[in-house]
């Protein structure tokens, strides 16, 4: 059986998880510290990083993008995480992009930083309280991010045209991660939230639904399809 690394909170593991769920095919997880990773971790990625995908014992896949591309060849006889014409594909990746790269680094990045790695690392590597600052920073550049995704949306049925694509997975991945701590103004960006209410309904969500990190249980309204 496929076996993905992974951190549960990591929004590139849970762009993985949902994709290989709406795929329909599954994965064994097997979780991993990303501030301590495992002598093991480094043998498959010299870069040290998350998530790590193997289809067989001997051959890792490492890289969110890398991986995606690969299930995308592999698994989508039936259902195309990139789907449509030359310049469709290409608005798909765009907005995977876009999330990856500038929401990652202005909204995911901080919080989860701050909200739970800060909590795991010893002082003397950078852990201890959270810098709010980073935090509220991040919550306002979350604010024009809503913007945009609501723009998107109410223009289009999904993120990138007319069908779900990896544009919706990547947006609602990292969104979730935010979404765990309750830290999401959701009642000021209706359309956004539609959208969200929409991907977060599927079935490919539920496993991540469930999830918990070990003395940061998540807000209430995180598992609520009706928040």
């Amino acid at each position: 059986m496929a076996t993905l690394i992974h951190f549960a909170l990591d929004p590139f593991g849970r762009r993985m998880r949902l994709a290989l769920a709406e795929y329909g095919g599954g994965a064994e997880l097997i979780e991993e510290q990303p501030w301590a990773p495992s002598a093991d971790i480094f043998q498959l990625n010299p870069a040290g990083t998350l998530p790590i995908f193997m289809e067989d014992s001997s051959t890792a896949i490492c890289g969110v993008e890398a991986i995606g591309e690969y299930l995308e060849e592999t698994r989508s006889e039936k259902t195309k995480l990139i789907p449509g014409d030359v310049y469709e594909r290409a608005e798909v990746r765009r907005l995977v992009g876009w999330f990856d790269t500038k929401f990652y680094a202005e909204v995911t990045e901080p919080v989860l930083t701050e909200k739970v790695i800060r909590r795991f690392l010893r002082r003397e590597d950078g852990g201890g309280a959270p810098d709010m600052g980073r935090v509220r920073m991040a919550a306002t550049q979350l604010r024009n991010h809503l913007d945009y995704i609501g723009h998107i949306t109410d223009h289009r049925i999904w993120m990138a045209g007319e069908d779900l694509s990896l544009a919706d997975l990547a947006a609602a991945a990292h969104l979730s991660v935010v979404d765990y701590f309750g830290d999401i103004p959701w009642a000021d960006y209706p359309v956004a939230k539609s959208w969200y209410q929409r991907i977060k309904s599927r079935p490919s969500f539920r496993t991540l639904l469930a999830d918990q990190v070990r003395g940061l249980p998540p807000s209430a309204i995180y598992p609520d399809l009706d928040f």
